[in-house]
């Protein structure tokens, strides 16, 4: 085993070195001659970063440009003055809107109707899910609720619901069950997910049904869990509201509405976001039709209010995505609490409308990139908040009228836009900062008095890593024999390669990851009585000990 990492070791550290990558691409481009016996065969794959981070840009980028302009064209051609008279759309990147889009008429019954714009209300149905979920995961960070998978039982006595799916310790024979110790648990996170097993509505009701929680809950005991909890995805409207209304009587004392409004709302300065359709907001709304071009009523969907009833505006989702990606200059929750509730809990059936579930979100794949979305429909009205997490990247589309069916709106939008973005933050220069001082770092290095590098410092003062030895090629243009080490805290560096750069190499029969050496860590050892680094460690690639030597290695042939 030790002869097999001595050779892992090596190999690992040979390829870090951008010089030997750069021999590989130079190779690769190289006219093929047609020589006997043993040659090399070097094949350069797709580039990257395959997945690069978000950095900040200057615009104008013409890249950009044309992909938002092929949006703009997208959603101006969905305009019917009969089915969908109005839409207006906003994508935010990082902490900025990058575009906003605004088509059609408010009103088309009226000729003088002006144009919608951003502060437009719209009715926004299913995406009223996101503050229940909201709520849960506050009341979860705030210490208020213990855990996201407590079951249900723990803030509602004496819930009973028949599940006759569930797998339970009692007898075979044993037909029908309830829920309870025995069966997997109705969580507080399940019900947020759409994998709590509850019916799509309360039986005997719709969506206008005017009655209580209580009433609800006596509904529930004879009626049955359509799936065991956890273990398929099926959509629930009557989730919502019961973990609203219970979390919010009996967690924060006060009702869910109210909750809301003064502990997300205010604090995210939502100000033309709400429940209640006043006069005052019907004359900032677009008019929600039918197919047929008729007025669609804003009517109140009682008890099932939290899992519908909202309305926003395309300004006021601005906001709330990027307090979903934690770039709002107004922090609701931490990054880790919004990294789980990004996180996909499970793979949905074939059937469902969605690959994954997640806390509310319906979340699919695009590009190698997890789309996570939110879609609400309505009488007269539809509405989507979609996140691309990853490129901190969000886009809400808000239509009065019917959905298109033959074209996914939101997909086409990124199909023109993430490979776009991608290519701009690839090929966007990364900052890298010098430590406080590089002469502890500066000087010779070598793994196993096998491969042998320079650090040096440029005239910034940040480091800069070149391999040094008889495998170096002068004819590999200087750029490209140098990789930078950024300075992260106390002795810890990042690699950072020349971007782009070939995601995977293949030589001969080998194919090797350069995007998995890509941003490793170095760190460095506590300084010598000399006050300078004796060596350093690089853990992600599980090599140690390259050590300093005392100059310049002398190579013979």
């Amino acid at each position: 085993m030790k002869v097999k990492w001595t050779m892992f070791g090596m190999i690992v550290f040979f390829l870090l070195s951008v010089v030997m990558t750069c021999c590989f691409i130079w190779q690769y481009r190289k006219p093929k001659l047609k020589t006997e016996g043993f040659t090399k065969k070097v094949t350069a794959e797709e580039m990257c970063p395959r997945f690069p981070e978000p950095v900040p840009l200057k615009h104008p980028i013409t890249s950009l440009r044309i992909a938002l302009e092929k949006i703009d064209i997208l959603l101006r051609s969905r305009i019917h003055t009969t089915k969908l008279p109005s839409i207006s759309a906003i994508m935010v990147l990082n902490d900025s809107i990058l575009w906003n889009g605004n088509f059609g008429k408010r009103n088309t019954s009226h000729p003088s109707s002006p144009a919608p714009n951003e502060y437009t209300a719209y009715r926004i149905a299913s995406l009223s899910k996101i503050f229940p979920t909201l709520m849960l995961y506050k009341l979860w960070e705030d210490g208020l609720v213990d855990s996201l998978d407590d079951p249900l039982e723990k803030y509602l006595d004496n819930f009973t619901i028949k599940n006759p799916l569930g797998k339970s310790r009692q007898p075979a024979s044993s037909s029908v069950r309830t829920l309870g110790i025995n069966t997997p648990a109705l969580t507080l996170r399940r019900m947020s997910s759409h994998l709590s097993g509850l019916p799509r509505r309360l039986r005997s009701t719709n969506l206008l049904w005017s009655g209580d929680t209580q009433e609800a809950l006596n509904l529930l005991q004879d009626d049955v869990l359509v799936a065991d909890p956890g273990t398929r995805c099926h959509y629930s409207n009557v989730a919502f509201p019961l973990l609203a209304n219970i979390l919010a009587q009996n967690v924060t004392g006060t009702d869910f509405e109210s909750w809301v409004s003064d502990n997300i709302l205010k604090r995210l300065r939502m100000e033309d976001t709400g429940f209640n359709f006043t006069p005052a907001i019907q004359r900032k709304m677009a008019v929600g039709v039918y197919s047929n071009g008729k007025q669609a009523p804003l009517y109140d969907l009682g008890w099932y209010r939290p899992a519908g009833q909202m309305y926003s505006t395309a300004a006021d989702m601005a906001k709330l995505m990027m307090t979903l990606l934690g770039t709002y200059d107004v922090i609701l929750l931490r990054q880790d609490t919004l990294n789980t509730m990004m996180t996909p809990i499970i793979q949905c059936h074939r059937g469902y409308f969605a690959n994954f579930t997640g806390t509310p979100w319906e979340i699919s794949e695009q590009f190698g990139y997890s789309v996570v979305r939110k879609d609400g429909d309505l009488d007269g009205f539809a509405a989507t908040l979609s996140l691309v997490p990853r490129l901190k990247l969000g886009l809400v589309i808000l239509m009065a009228g019917v959905r298109p069916t033959d074209k996914d709106l939101v997909s086409q939008a990124y199909s023109y836009l993430i490979p776009a973005l991608e290519n701009v933050f690839r090929e966007a220069q990364q900052p890298v900062r010098a430590p406080p001082d590089p002469a502890p770092y500066v000087g010779f290095y070598t793994y196993r008095n096998m491969t042998f590098y320079e650090i040096k410092a440029d005239s910034d003062g940040v480091l800069l890593m070149q391999q040094c030895g008889p495998q170096v090629d002068t004819t590999v243009p200087s750029k490209y024999q140098i990789i930078r080490l950024d300075y992260l805290q106390d002795r810890v560096f990042r690699v950072v390669f020349e971007r782009p750069y070939p995601c995977k190499l293949k030589v001969n029969n080998i194919s090797v990851s350069l995007e998995a050496q890509d941003r490793q860590l170095f760190n460095f050892y506590l300084f010598n009585k000399k006050g300078v680094a004796p060596g350093f460690d690089c853990p992600g690639l599980n090599t140690y000990r390259m050590m300093r030597i005392a100059g310049r290695p002398y190579f013979t042939s």
